[in-house]
């Protein structure tokens, strides 16, 4: 697949210095780290080695290292290969539904300080009012599994905080002794689990704060008074929190190519650019007040960049999760009980077969987007494609030898970060 004529790291490169520093932009040491790898991924300083074809038709190829950071749009692909390939086998057949937990907007400044605690309040937020209203006999009635995958863009870059959820339509009975089946076109009610969820967060707030575990800085100093604190929190009561439900789709391969497009995705594909000129980068969105209608939004390299960086999760922070029977710990046990309880050739595990089924949405007929969202945007262009190939070495010249490694080639230097930065201005 062609290479995008323009990148993340173009802009990262046209403003850095010797140093990999952009003049300007105020960033944190991690979010240094992760754009020093995204402008020397795939190039020279990074090392590589040399492939020549055995077959002797003279063809040399030059491969340079991955970063391998997950932040980089040219390295999530072959990842998101392996990780969908794992979890082939914990997929079920039954209907699957996706469920969007968003938290309001006025959260957006405190999560901007506090990436790590307001995330992982979301995660586990989201997933008890999942789990709490499953298993209410009056919704469900059921112990569920599911998926939950971080995301914290919008289509042009903004701050947007959202958890994307996959969850098989039914669940164990409480002695699971039964799988109790939900309604194929319906899983629960959003309102109650809006609620429900909004309850859950806002608690889990007020817990962080009692235990000082929030910092306010710039223009958020004020709420570290408990009585700014509590109206912020009356203010969230006010509104109501959106969680969207999507309608399920088809079997256990059709989840997979879902999945496909919300798991190891970054903030904005290379595919999305259109072009990097002396001042500004321009890329496409898709304007969901105007009817979905593909726009161009122009930004100065500099404010791009700023909006690419907001979006760097703290080290260590786990993006994709896993919940209810589908947890870590029990999931072996579990699923092999729901596949018991389900019966049937199906249950054995989802057989490796091409999927050909035309109700499944490609990029082109792509599923009903939640607003601000663009993971249905895939990244077409990652050097490293999704698509099974036949033979990755087979020579690209001659067809017939394949490329063999005759020769390797070390980092030409490694980047150095010593918080070389400007001053500290308020950016909330």
């Amino acid at each position: 697949m062609d290479k995008p004529p323009f990148e993340v790291a173009d802009v990262i490169r046209s403003l850095a210095d010797a140093d990999g520093v952009v003049p300007g932009l105020c960033v944190s040491t991690a979010q240094q780290r992760v754009l020093n790898a995204i402008a020397a991924c795939r190039t020279a300083k990074l090392g590589g080695h040399v492939e020549e074809c055995d077959a002797g038709c003279g063809q040399e190829l030059i491969a340079y290292n991955s970063c391998g950071n997950r932040h980089c749009p040219k390295c999530q692909a072959r990842r998101r290969a392996e990780w969908l390939e794992a979890r082939r086998d914990d997929l079920l057949p039954v209907p699957y539904f996706h469920v969007v937990f968003t938290v309001s907007n006025l959260i957006g400044p405190l999560a901007l300080q506090n990436k790590r605690e307001i995330y992982n309040l979301l995660f586990s937020a989201a997933g008890d009012t999942l789990k709490e209203v499953a298993a209410n006999p009056e919704h469900l009635g059921a112990e569920i599994g599911f998926i939950a995958v971080l995301h914290t863009w919008g289509q042009t870059l903004v701050h947007h905080p959202h958890l994307h959820c996959v969850v098989p339509g039914g669940g164990l009975s409480e002695d699971a002794q039964r799988w109790v089946a939900s309604s194929e076109r319906f899983f629960l009610c959003v309102k109650v689990l809006s609620e429900v969820f909004r309850g859950k967060f806002l608690e889990g707030l007020h817990t962080l704060f009692d235990h000082g575990r929030l910092r306010f800085a710039g223009k958020l100093e004020a709420l570290a008074e408990p009585d700014h604190f509590n109206l912020l929190c009356d203010k969230l009561c006010e509104h109501d929190w959106v969680v969207y439900a999507k309608p399920p789709f088809g079997g256990p391969e059709q989840v997979l190519k879902y999945l496909a497009r919300y798991t190891h995705r970054v903030a904005i594909a290379n595919s999305r650019i259109l072009k990097i000129d002396a001042d500004t980068v321009s890329f496409r969105y898709k304007d969901y007040a105007q009817g979905n209608c593909q726009r161009v939004m122009s930004l100065s390299r500099l404010e791009f960049l700023r909006r690419f960086a907001q979006h760097v999760l703290p080290d260590g922070l786990v993006r994709i999760r896993h919940f209810g029977f589908l947890a870590n710990r029990c999931r072996k046990e579990k699923l092999a009980r729901c596949r018991q309880l389900l019966g049937g050739p199906e249950a054995q595990g989802i057989a490796r077969q091409p999927d050909t089924d035309a109700s499944v949405p490609t990029d082109d007929d792509a599923p009903i987007q939640h607003p601000g969202d663009d993971s249905h945007e895939q990244d077409a262009v990652d050097s490293e494609s999704t698509t099974p190939q036949d033979d990755p070495h087979r020579c690209p010249k001659c067809g017939k030898g394949k490329m063999r490694q005759t020769a390797t080639f070390d980092p030409q230097f490694t980047w150095t970060y010593e918080r070389r930065r400007p001053a500290p201005r308020d950016t909330s």
